[in-house]
């Protein structure tokens, strides 16, 4: 089998692994097997969830953090003497469900069309995290001096639960930069948006619907509030303003992800719950948007007979997103940049308006990266797709990226 082929192979088998709703294990098992063949030195940890509840991004409440039986699995090569720096290439296991009935082909079941891979995680982000294990690979025959570890992380997309841990208290030597190999269309994003999600539930009174007088409908109070909150939104993106964030036509966007209202088509609308997920700035905070959000919801309810009655909730939920940013002038920034550059390829650092697990790394003094092959348009969407050129291409920039930094930081 040629390398290309292992490659391939490798990531047909991992995208096989349904990793949704908390079931990583299998694939961790195999994932760390297969390191163990290389020549890692493998670790396999869980979360703790009341370290994780004492973390001001997660629930208050350990039960509420799913921990159990979600293994985290990391990959340590030393390099020579293993005196140098240690570099982690970081890339989370788990993928949001696919809804079979929008896809073409089995969500679990790498289908190629040509040099396109298509499965559910080809692009978020399986791909990217193979792509850290051929690089690494590489490395260990490069005459380098240090370490790289490869860290493959449970519930990214629940808040960074593995990223959490690791970061905080990493059970492999601690790292002095890292690379997040998430779909960036291999280019270098030094700063991710934050996330305040907030439950909004209102509470009206039932009626028959052929005598609706009778009743209070929840739903002009809910569009009340939602077109205050889509001016706030238009707002802030005048006022809020951040370099790498020019080119985003809504770069804090306020979404009502989700609307439940009412229990019958002939009853007035008694209830309504909506979900929000509401963008933070770097620089800014969760708490300090947290604050102007729920100043203008007062604003509403002061404005409001019925409301001020009978006040709405408006409580956090799930996990909340600290923004993240580090500078351009980073060696890990700058070994990536001229990585690219060795190429022709663009070295622009960028703006994201999702968030990572870099903010976890981030936080506890790692400067860190998000660079990867795939776009970011097939995350999360039917048909899931990633050019394999791209993901060939990441192992060559990860492993350039790669020899820059750990060359670089032991002069």
């Amino acid at each position: 089998m040629t390398a290309d082929a292992d490659r391939r192979a490798f990531v047909e088998r991992l995208l096989s692994f349904d990793t949704t709703g908390g079931d990583e294990a299998p694939a961790q098992g195999w994932l760390e097997g297969r390191l163990s063949d290389f020549g890692f030195e493998t670790y396999r940890w869980e979360a703790d969830p009341k370290r994780l509840a004492a973390h001001p991004s997660f629930p208050d409440d350990p039960e509420a953090i799913e921990t159990a039986g979600r293994p985290n699995v990391a990959g340590v090569l030393e390099l020579g003497s293993g005196e140098g720096p240690t570099l982690l290439l970081n890339g989370h296991v788990d993928v949001v469900p696919a809804e079979a009935e929008g896809w073409s082909s089995d969500p679990f079941d790498p289908t190629w069309n040509g040099e396109e891979l298509t499965a559910r995680g080809a692009a978020d982000m399986k791909s990217g995290l193979a792509a850290c294990v051929f690089a690494a690979r590489r490395l260990s025959d490069a005459g380098l001096d240090g370490r790289v570890v490869v860290e493959s992380v449970v519930g990214e997309e629940a808040g960074g639960i593995g990223a959490a841990s690791s970061a905080r208290d990493p059970p492999y030597p601690a790292p002095d930069a890292a690379i997040i190999a998430e779909p960036t269309d291999l280019t270098p994003v030094i700063a991710t948006e934050g996330t305040l999600m907030k439950r909004l539930t209102l509470t009206g009174r039932s009626a028959h619907a052929a005598t609706p007088w009778h009743g209070e409908d929840v739903l002009p109070h809910f569009e009340r509030i939602r077109r205050a909150l889509a001016d706030l939104e238009a707002e802030r993106a005048r006022e809020v303003t951040h370099s790498l964030y020019e080119g985003f036509p809504t770069p804090w966007p306020i979404v009502a992800g989700t609307v439940r209202a009412g229990s019958w088509a002939s009853s007035v609308p008694a209830r309504l719950e909506s979900e929000f997920r509401i963008g933070v700035a770097p620089g800014e905070s969760v708490d300090s948007v947290e604050d102007r959000v729920d100043a203008l919801l007062a604003e509403l309810v002061a404005d409001s007979e019925w409301l001020t009655a009978h006040p709405p909730a408006f409580e956090r939920f799930s996990v909340q997103f600290e923004p993240a940013e580090i500078g351009a002038d980073e060696p890990i920034v700058r070994a990536v940049r001229d990585a690219l550059d060795s190429v022709g390829r663009d070295s622009t650092v960028r703006g994201a308006t999702y968030g990572t697990d870099a903010r976890h790394y981030i936080e506890a003094g790692v400067p860190t990266v998000v660079f990867g092959p795939g776009s970011i348009r097939q995350a999360h969407f039917p048909d899931e797709t990633i050019d394999w050129g791209d993901v060939s291409t990441g192992i060559d920039l990860l492993e350039s990226a790669g020899k820059r930094f750990l060359t670089r930081s032991t002069r």
